[in-house]
């Protein structure tokens, strides 16, 4: 299955537009499809494995959306007794301002515009993430954003995907003929998964990026994530692995 991806021609969710409900409805579906399809249940995963209680950490997250990944990085740290501060930039309007609705009671986090490609700041992170954006990307500029992540981050860097994949396409379009069927939702979530990288591809893209001793593993329902830990270079299995089946969270 060849990776289908059209610079042109946008997912209808990253199109120029106001907030409408249509787009409330569609960010609201792809938070629903984050938390009961694996993707919040691996940034925890990665969570428990760095933060460490009684210690502050600065974060970013690069193409933000909805800003559910901050949100669930704060609600985790708050458990655990982590202190963090959250910078969320994303390239949309209307998307940040339904971020920042949805993060009225998160003050650790601040939202800000930015092209992820070019983004600068003084601030030093801990820990940069960028999670289910990178098949929005051409080759090219998903080798710049895995560099910028490598860049903007002094401990860990964590970019997670959807992996692509025939049988995932297939169901892909049953879980948006049967549940999600909000036109704007089926229409970007079919077009994701026939632009996103197949595994190879994604670790090839590291690779580009001039990442070395990096993480590369699949996940539960078509996710794939890479990652540099610095307490594990050299010692990160290079063979992908599945995790043992979790229910989705309520």
């Amino acid at each position: 299955m060849k990776r289908a991806f059209d610079p042109q021609e946008l997912e209808l969710m990253d199109r120029p537009q106001p907030v409408t409900p249509e787009l409330e409805e569609c960010l609201r579906n792809l938070v629903s499809l984050n938390r009961c399809f694996g993707s919040h249940r691996l940034v925890r995963k990665f969570l428990a494995q760095w933060l460490v209680p009684d210690r502050t950490y600065r974060v970013l997250d690069l193409c933000t959306g909805a800003g559910d990944i901050p949100r669930l990085i704060v609600d985790w740290a708050r458990q655990s007794g982590v202190s963090l501060r959250i910078d969320a930039v994303d390239a949309s309007d209307s998307t940040l301002e339904i971020a920042r609705r949805g993060a009225e009671v998160y003050p650790e986090i601040q939202f800000f515009k930015g092209d992820a490609l070019k983004w600068q700041t003084r601030e030093t992170y801990d820990l940069v993430t960028c999670s289910l954006a990178l098949h929005h990307f051409s080759d090219k500029d998903a080798v710049i954003l895995l560099r910028r992540c490598r860049t903007l981050s002094n401990r860990f860097v964590l970019v997670s995907d959807l992996e692509r994949s025939s049988w995932g396409a297939a169901g892909i379009r049953l879980l948006t003929a049967l549940i999600y069927r909000q036109p704007m939702t089926r229409a970007d979530a079919n077009m994701s998964i026939q632009r996103a990288f197949s595994f190879p591809e994604m670790r090839a893209l590291a690779e580009a990026a001039g990442w070395e001793s990096f993480g590369h593993l699949r996940f539960l329902f078509c996710r794939q994530a890479i990652w540099l830990d610095e307490r594990t270079v050299g010692e990160i299995p290079a063979v992908a692995a599945v995790p043992e089946v979790l229910p989705c969270p309520t």
